[in-house]
């Protein structure tokens, strides 16, 4: 694939991208989805680091936003048609459990492989127990796990007492420290695809997670899942640079190139350059019939979406969105793009702020649909308290 657009590439323009955004990413009215399986469907992923990001990810997308926590958790959990796991760029997701293969064998792969030689280094310099023993502790706890069908670590280590031995790492590093057998493992066991997070110790904003065996699922090539996830991706995210492709999935760029290829990709011009699309994407999209208001959480899939944000966030906003590690917090958006941010109070109040600079009739449009946004999300999340796992300036001074 190369850098550079020919005559006849279409330009796809900002209205443009933000109208597939509305529509694509379940967020303008007419396009709010049945349930959260349907949510993760169409997203490919929702963000899982922080536990409250799932649901408030659905909840911002389903028609009868009332059903968000016990239709997740019975996704999840019951019905197992989303799992959450390790996939792109080292980072928890939920996905849709016929996607789970996909992911293993177009992410997880290299990056397991590269784990758990990085455990064995780690134990090695501590002068630990060996990889042969490690071996035998990993067979022995996942048999365990079989058996209880789900546990947290602690509750395995009961049963395999080896999980709880500690080795140092990184001695003389600013960052030394100690871990535990089970922390370690059971990470790499998550990325290897041979456990899943389970059912949380607490509530749906619970960072306490059991564990479980992972699905069976088939063994798949490479570069046909490398392929089949990008095609799946584009068909939410296009139009997308070569930039973007390359750091949602965390690949090298020779296998972005080899993926776009392989799924016949067609290039489109875009402000920041050439863009990718879908074959059969090519074609103008119209926007949504109405004007749309929505209310996203921190690590939400449309704000981390694309590396490349100037189109849909303004980078004067930047500041105020973001933490300092570039993760984007809880955001108020109108029309495909990002005007504002928003917090939950100690009392449940939901509190935003519009930073956009917006004409007058626009403005007075935005904060009457945000405002019913707003009450919308305090009705169905309840006496629940959210509080962001990464916060940002704007959170923290809205939250107070």
């Amino acid at each position: 694939m190369g850098d550079g657009v020919g005559d006849g590439v279409r330009y796809v323009g900002v209205a443009e991208r933000r109208a597939r955004l509305g529509l694509r990413h379940r967020l303008a009215g007419e396009a709010r989805a049945a349930d959260p399986a349907d949510v993760a469907e169409s997203l490919v992923a929702l963000h899982g680091s922080d536990p409250a990001t799932v649901y408030l990810a659905v909840g911002a997308r389903l028609a009868d936003a009332a059903r968000t926590v016990p239709e997740t958790e019975r996704a999840l959990y019951e019905e197992r048609t989303l799992v959450r796991m390790h996939g792109m760029r080292h980072t928890v997701f939920v996905f849709p459990t016929g996607l789970t293969a996909v992911v293993h064998a177009s992410t997880g792969l290299t990056v397991a492989a590269r784990e758990r030689a990085l455990l064995v280094k780690d134990m090695a310099r501590a002068g630990a127990p060996d990889a042969a023993w490690l071996k035998e502790v990993e067979e022995s706890a996942l048999a365990a796990l079989a058996r209880r069908g789900q546990a947290t670590a602690a509750e395995l280590a009961q049963d395999e007492p080896r999980l709880r031995e500690q080795f140092a790492y990184a001695a003389g590093k600013s960052y030394e420290g100690v871990h535990t057998v089970s922390t370690r493992l059971l990470r790499v066991l998550g990325v290897e695809g041979k456990v899943v997070r389970g059912r949380p110790v607490g509530s749906w904003t619970s960072s306490q997670f059991r564990w479980a065996v992972a699905p069976e699922h088939p063994e798949l090539d490479a570069a046909g899942a490398q392929a089949e996830l990008l095609r799946r991706w584009l068909a939410v995210c296009g139009p997308a640079t070569e930039a973007d492709l390359k750091w949602w999935t965390g690949w090298r760029v020779t296998e972005v190139r080899r993926a776009l290829t392989a799924i016949g990709a067609r290039a489109v011009s875009l402000d920041e350059g050439t863009g990718y699309v879908l074959e059969d994407d090519v074609d103008p999209v119209a926007g949504p019939g109405e004007a749309w208001a929505a209310l996203l959480p921190g690590l939400d899939p449309t704000a981390m979406g694309w590396q490349q944000r100037d189109w849909y966030l303004a980078p004067e906003l930047r500041p105020s969105l973001f933490d300092r590690s570039g993760n984007v917090g809880p955001t108020v958006w109108w029309n495909g793009r990002v005007v504002g941010g928003w917090a939950q109070r100690p009392d449940g109040e939901i509190a935003w702020r519009l930073l956009a600079d917006l004409g007058a009739a626009e403005r007075r449009a935005a904060e009457a649909a945000v405002a019913v946004e707003a009450q919308r999300l305090r009705g169905w999340v309840g006496a629940a308290r959210v509080t962001p796992r990464l916060r940002t300036p704007l959170e923290r001074e809205l939250s107070a």
